[in-house]
């Protein structure tokens, strides 16, 4: 296993990181159990790859201080070798290069999702909203999955008191359509791009998809909108419609996630846009959706489902990570 030499220090901190596909974040950790902080979010369209954005990020919140350890969650899957190549934008690298680059003494790659769900264990009431009866409680398999850039998915189990991430690329498996006019949307997208997996409609661009296929199906002409922009004109009726077939879907998929994980902990859900339309989804289908699953409504019954609404979720987890290796 491998270990670290020192915990966090103010001269030796430990540096964190998020990399979605269209923002990095970063933090310094600088004693132990304190939660990131000097967070500052940067473009990827503003940098050429990791290092150069990391470099960026030091030289404003270091100063003269050299982090020891740095552990950095990506929106891609992470090799043996650990390399990594962005799965939704041009970022592409490896933790020895980073290594090389920063002049760190160890670096951490893993998949954001992965860091997403070990910072479950970290959320208290405060960061999380309750879409059902109930707030998760921890202490059995959780999953947590979200859409953001793309559609993330990985889950959460014990290995005695100590949380083990299991990532994987879940966001990729077909979608669940449950009604006839989810089979129409979807046989469309199948006409369009051949294939109909859950992150072509349940992710930033892939609600602006959604969008226009809803469009299509009334018969009217439509200007692409943005994730954003159709959240923001929520009340607009093919946008209204166009929200809650995606909080529809997005519950069906979550109670398959549940199922596969056996996800008994809880299902949390992250990612960049359910937070701006919590009014819509707490009322939405999502919940009803999520246990409609014959004959395991009962057992989907008693899963809780939550949003999660802290800031920087991951770089919790990236932190934890960090944290979990043995210090000698």
């Amino acid at each position: 296993m491998t270990v670290l030499t020192t915990a966090p220090s103010p001269q030796r901190p430990w540096l964190v990181a998020d990399i979605g596909g269209t923002n990095a974040r970063f933090g310094l950790v600088q004693a132990p159990g304190e939660p990131p902080g000097r967070v500052q979010v940067l473009a990827l369209r503003d940098h050429a790859g990791l290092a150069e954005a990391a470099a960026t990020y030091l030289a404003r919140h270091a100063g003269d201080v050299r982090p020891t350890a740095a552990c950095v969650a990506v929106a891609a899957p992470v090799g043996r070798d650990g390399v990594f190549r962005l799965t939704n934008a041009h970022w592409s690298g490896s933790a020895d290069g980073l290594r090389a680059d920063l002049g760190l003494d160890h670096v951490e790659l893993i998949n954001d999702f992965e860091a997403l769900a070990l910072s479950l264990p970290t959320l208290g009431p405060a960061d999380l909203r309750a879409l059902g009866d109930a707030l998760p409680a921890g202490g059995a398999p959780a999953a947590v999955l979200g859409p953001g850039t793309g559609l993330g998915v990985a889950g959460l189990v014990w290995a005695g008191d100590r949380p083990v991430a299991v990532p994987g690329e879940g966001g990729h498996v077909d979608l669940p359509a449950a009604t006839d006019r989810e089979l129409e949307i979807l046989a469309m997208l199948r006409a369009e791009l051949g294939t109909a997996g859950a992150e072509q409609l349940l992710s930033g661009e892939g609600m602006t998809r959604l969008y226009e296929l809803v469009a299509r199906l009334h018969g009217v002409p439509v200007e692409p909108l943005s994730a954003a922009q159709i959240c923001a004109r929520r009340t607009d009726p093919l946008c209204h419609e166009t929200l809650e077939t995606f909080c529809a879907l997005l519950g069906s998929f979550a109670g398959n996630v549940a199922l596969t994980f056996g996800a008994r902990g809880g299902v949390y859900i992250g990612g960049g846009i359910l937070p701006r339309i919590w009014d819509v989804l707490h009322r939405s289908d999502f919940r009803r959706r999520f246990e409609s699953k014959p004959p395991m409504e009962r057992y989907l019954r008693a899963i809780p489902t939550a949003l999660i609404v802290a800031p920087t979720p991951a770089l919790s987890g990236a932190a934890a990570r960090l944290a979990a290796l043995e210090l000698v």
